[in-house]
């Protein structure tokens, strides 16, 4: 076990207990958390700040709202329903279009249909606290569907590939794609089954990519090459991700953006405490990335600095020994 602990140091792996110590316990305060637990709140400081993020067509926080559910939604054959304290993508279901068959009837990104009514059931659900980070009262959030780029058509089942940024001190410092698999359901969530791939942060180039701990060189539904995707919209990206500092004052922060095919990048949500799995997808440590930017911080430096900044600093940077089976333990 020893021999395992000093390898991960010496590839320069943060580990689970440095990362709640080190820092989210020191950079992340707690009277922060609801700028990016509530995603309603979350939504609103983006828009202040200038970042885009998908249109919020309603909001069902009330048990006797639910029936506003048909109104929110009449005349939209997209949609997404999500719990506004939700985390994981626990709660959450993307409607891809109207059921051509059944009347009042959804189709989910995974292919189900479903009805108005077990929908407003699904918010009820949602209301009553069922996937809160608290159990507490939530909220349902009804927002806009995203058309993801055709760039990922061939590397995506279903669902919408999203893009992780992890922000540390405003310096974007590593990325990946998660990329929907038959297995996760459609959704880009690596504990549901979603691929993870590596970004270049200096080129938005895409890595190979993690499915568990199983290196991958082709998404396991379309069989297409996930290394040597070119990002589109790049820069925009990794500037937007650095405003996650002025937005939430967390110094540690996920955050979460989509690329779609008619309005661009679009800011989903952030995360307060975003794991450590993107050290598998990109085959390199997060502690040395780190540290680099404790070396070179600056105060003054804005979010297009920033942005550079990380650019230049962690351009083309590779550990293929990087021992993916101990990381994941």
């Amino acid at each position: 076990m020893l021999g395992a602990a000093k390898r991960l140091r010496n590839a320069g792996v943060l580990g689970l207990n440095e990362r709640n110590a080190e820092l989210i316990m020191r950079l992340n305060p707690r009277r922060f958390y609801p700028r990016v637990d509530d995603k309603v709140l979350t939504k609103k400081l983006a828009i202040d700040a200038g970042m885009a993020v998908p249109q919020l067509f309603g909001v069902i926080d009330h048990q006797g709202d639910v029936s506003k559910f048909a109104q929110i939604v009449d005349g939209r054959e997209s949609f997404v329903i999500k719990p506004a304290q939700g985390s994981g993508g626990d709660g959450i279901i993307v409607i891809v279009s109207r059921s051509k068959r059944r009347r009042d009837s959804f189709r989910t990104a995974g292919g189900v249909i479903v009805s108005e009514a077990e929908l407003e059931h699904h918010i009820s659900n949602i209301v009553s606290g069922q996937y809160s980070l608290s159990g507490g009262k939530d909220a349902a959030l009804i927002e806009y569907c995203v058309q993801f780029d055709p760039l990922f058509e061939q590397v995506s089942y279903q669902g919408v590939p999203d893009i992780r940024v992890i922000v540390y001190r405003g310096y974007p410092i590593m990325a990946m794609v998660r990329l929907p698999t038959r297995s996760s359901d459609g959704k880009a969530n690596l504990h549901q089954g979603a691929v993870g791939a590596g970004v270049d942060m200096s080129t938005g180039m895409t890595l190979k990519g993690v499915l568990g701990i199983d290196v991958v060189e082709e998404h396991p539904d379309t069989g297409a090459p996930i290394a040597g995707l070119r990002i589109p919209h790049w820069d925009f990206i990794l500037q937007s991700s650095a405003r996650a500092l002025e937005v939430t004052e967390l110094g540690y922060v996920g955050v979460d953006m989509v690329i779609d095919r008619n309005l661009g990048p679009l800011m989903l949500e952030m995360n307060a405490r975003p794991g450590l799995n993107i050290q598998i997808a990109n085959g390199v440590g997060l502690a040395g990335r780190v540290a680099r930017i404790d070396e070179i911080y600056n105060s003054a430096d804005d979010p297009v600095t920033r942005a550079r900044i990380s650019r230049h600093e962690f351009a083309a940077e590779r550990q293929e020994s990087l021992p993916l089976d101990e990381v994941a333990a």
